[in-house]
Order: structure tokens, then sequence, then C-alpha cells
């Protein structure tokens, strides 16, 4: 089965990153997937070139450095039929359905200054998906949407002229999809918040950072450790990440603690343990880029070379080649 998803580089990578998605698409398959820094994704709000090429250039390193295979790791402005496919999917969407999509909705319905790739890059997450002939997407469970929209377009231009894309499944992670933010345990942690956000542990944060970031991490007043999101969401969201560092249930993992600084120190050898071996891969990366320039070629060639034969059967079902 063929695997594709992207990271968006608008912020460095955190722990949810990692356990979410990079730990995941290290994960041995029967072939290599297609996993890609969305770089062309950033660019739908007012962002700083500089700052976007410096992270496009640390997201790509990072998945790299989580054990992704080599060929399978390239930037997704180099591959030109993603945004040629998208503006196919362009022509096949309605806006209604474009008008729906939850960041639409959030950021730019109704402001002013709106970019209209904010409204239309759902097209290019499809396409994103569809060159590829994916079978499953596996993303969080923010991105649902979007895996639902590729679908629909997928099966509204089989339907329209003639069978071209395979439609794809959604493939959602089972545990840790969804790390929350340390001092605020209500809300995901995200790679998008400010970079001196105390309550995202970064995979690059050096290890006293990580520990302080944990040990300070909110709980509550109860003083007793157990698993309850609602109630307890601060407590939960530390075992839910122990848990997913050790590979333990969360019930279990609260069965062995009754107070919540044994609770946050194992939480926090746990994490600087886990991702000890993607910093030090990271280094030796960095240290090396003209290596890396090769393996990034590389994963583009790859791309380009799968991607360009589903682009010209789309181009020539749609019309505009015989």
């Amino acid at each position: 089965m063929t695997a594709v998803s992207g990271i968006t580089p608008s912020g460095h990578l955190t722990l949810g990153n990692y356990l979410g998605a990079l730990r995941r698409f290290a994960e041995p398959t029967d072939k290599p997937g297609f996993y890609f820094v969305a770089d062309l994704h950033a660019m739908t709000t007012l962002h700083d070139p500089k700052r976007l090429g410096s992270l496009t250039r640390e997201t790509a390193l990072l998945m790299l450095a989580s054990g992704l295979p080599d060929e399978s790791v390239f930037i997704q402005s180099a591959v030109p039929a993603h945004a040629q496919l998208a503006y196919l999917l362009e022509c096949t969407a309605y806006v209604g359905e474009l008008s729906r999509m939850v960041q639409y909705k959030e950021k730019g319905r109704g402001k002013p200054m709106t970019r209209g790739s904010l409204f239309t890059y759902p097209c290019l997450m499809a396409a994103d998906i569809l060159l590829y002939g994916a079978q499953r997407v596996p993303v969080g469970g923010d991105q649902d949407q979007h895996v639902e929209l590729a679908r629909d377009l997928a099966i509204r231009f089989n339907r329209t002229y003639g069978r071209t894309f395979v439609v794809p499944e959604l493939h959602r992670a089972t545990t840790a999809g969804r790390v929350r933010d340390l001092l605020t345990p209500t809300a995901k942690m995200s790679k998008s918040d400010p970079d001196e956000a105390g309550g995202v542990l970064r995979i690059l944060d050096s290890p006293d950072v990580l520990r302080r970031k944990v040990m300070r991490a909110v709980t509550d007043s109860d003083a007793t450790v157990r698993h309850d999101a609602v109630a307890k969401p601060g407590v939960t969201n530390l075992l839910e990440i122990l848990g997913a560092c050790t590979g333990t249930p969360p019930v279990e993992v609260a069965a062995r603690y009754t107070s919540y600084g044994d609770l946050k120190a194992d939480t926090a050898d746990a994490v600087v343990a886990l991702l000890e071996p993607v910093q030090s891969r990271y280094a030796e990366l960095a240290a090396d880029p003209r290596s890396v320039d090769k393996l990034l070629a590389a994963g583009r060639d790859r791309a380009i070379a799968f991607a360009q034969p589903q682009l010209d059967a789309a181009t020539r079902a749609i019309g505009l080649r015989s």
C-alpha cells in the first residue's frame, strides 16, 4: 500500500509531530511512501520568506533523522505536479464545499486581506494525495475534513471524466494522535505557537529545556493520578505522553503512580530518551549539507517519476491534451 503525507513548516516541530507523524512514517512497510515538507501550504497566510526557508530545511532534516527511508522524503515545491494538479482539482471543486473547510472559516472568511490560497489550498492538499495513488493517508484527527474532500474530488473527477484516481482511505493514529499543550492541556500542542511557548515540547529542545517544561506542566489540586480527560486534562496529557513514549496504555501507566512529581519526572526522562537519537542524527545531517541535498534530490526525482504519469492521465482526461 502506498502512503502519502506532508508536514507544513509553520514552526519548529513538536513531540506531537514526532509521536503522531514522524515515528509512524518510519514504521516498516512493504514499499516506501511519499513524505514531503509542505512548503506551499505555508504560504496561505502572511509569512517571512527567510523563516519559511529555514523551517523547510529543518523539517526535512527531522524527517530524515526520524528514520524515514531516504528516497521517500522531498520538498513539495520541488515537484511541480503538485501545483499543476491542484488547479485541475480547483476546476472540479465547488465553492460551497471549499467555503465549509475549517481553516478558511476560522482564519479567512469575512476577514480583510485573506489570501485566495487559503480558500483553495484544500485542492492542493487533495493533489498531494491523489498524485501518488495513495490508498491510505496517515493524518491527525484535525485533517479528516481534507481527506474527505480529496475522496469527494477523486470520485467526482472519476465520474465526470473517467476513472483516473485511486480513492484514498483515512488512516488515523491510534495513540498520541493529539498531544496537548503542557500549560493549556485542553489545547493541541502546536508547532505554530510562538517559539518561546512554555507548554510546547520541541523535538530539538535540549534535554534540560524538555525536563523543565515537563516539570512545569499544569496538573490540578486533586493529587490523584488517574486517566480522565474531562476532569483531569493535565494529568491525562502526561499519562498519554508517557504511555506513547514507552508503548504502554495510559490507564496502565496511571496505576503506577501516586504522586504528580514522580509522574512528571518519569515523563521527562521518557521524552528525553525518545528524542535523543533523533537529535543526534539531526546533528550529523546538519553537519553534512551536501549529503542532505543529495538525499532530498533523490526523493524529489522519485516523486516526479511517480507523479508525472498521474498528472498526465488527469490532464488528458479533463481535455487539455489528446
